[in-house]
């Protein structure tokens, strides 16, 4: 891996090489909310050294099968269903579920757990939030970057972006104070059934929700502001 490529950002690079994406997640590297910094300093905050992530990263993309769509180049219609048909509709099915899930757990094991009570309460405030973003993205944002609407009410496609990267960095922040919480999602000794479920499921909705924010912050945004008309 060439120094140019040491020197771009944790985005760019999930962007450029999707198998990337696998070496930051089991390294605990943000490629998403935090994906601004470059690989020499996310390997310096993980205390990593660059030689080992690069390794890493090269074996990952050797073993890399290529399948699946580019969405570098996809049309943007096409990147925005995915992203609605798979990751929208897995947030949608997810939140009711665990919502259920903790509320059980933190009634049941509260006493012993206080954390739990914490969990219910950030995952709530997170369910809450990330249902009214997918709101504006699918009835405003998206309609307006697939050319199904050009009536908005904003002039270009800039401001709601970057709200909606706002938003994103606060789920994100959520997230990680779910992950401090569940001590990176290791249970306890003697977790009963529910509470393996609960901690499973929130670990699956952290991967899917980065994958999924990967997609918007990294690839559809960056397409939709270069591709916008001037003026």
């Amino acid at each position: 891996m060439s120094t140019t490529t040491i020197e771009r950002t944790i985005s760019e690079i999930a962007a450029r090489t999707p198998s990337s994406i696998r070496v930051f997640e089991s390294l605990g590297i943000d490629y998403c909310c935090g994906g601004k910094r470059t690989l020499t300093e996310a390997a310096a905050k993980a205390g990593l050294t660059t030689d080992s992530i690069v390794k890493l990263l090269g074996d990952a993309e050797r073993g890399d099968q290529p399948s699946g769509t580019d969405w570098l180049l996809a049309p943007l219609p096409d990147l925005i269903a995915e992203i609605v048909n798979r990751h929208h509709s897995f947030v949608r099915r997810e939140i009711p579920r665990l919502n259920t899930l903790t509320a059980k757990v933190a009634k049941r094991h509260g006493p012993g757990h206080p954390e739990v009570l914490e969990i219910e309460s950030v995952f709530t405030a997170l369910g809450e939030e990330l249902t009214l973003h997918l709101m504006k993205e699918e009835r405003i944002l998206f309609p307006y970057i697939s050319g199904a609407t050009r009536e908005a009410c904003f002039r270009t496609v800039n401001a709601p972006i970057a709200n909606m990267v706002a938003e994103h960095e606060d789920a994100g922040a959520l997230l990680e104070r779910l992950r401090e919480l569940t001590n990176n999602y290791t249970l306890p000794e003697g977790a009963c059934l529910s509470y393996q479920a609960l901690y499973q499921g929130l670990a699956e909705f952290e991967r899917d929700l980065h994958q999924h924010i990967h997609l918007e912050n990294n690839i559809l945004f960056p397409r939709a502001i270069e591709m916008e008309p001037a003026g």
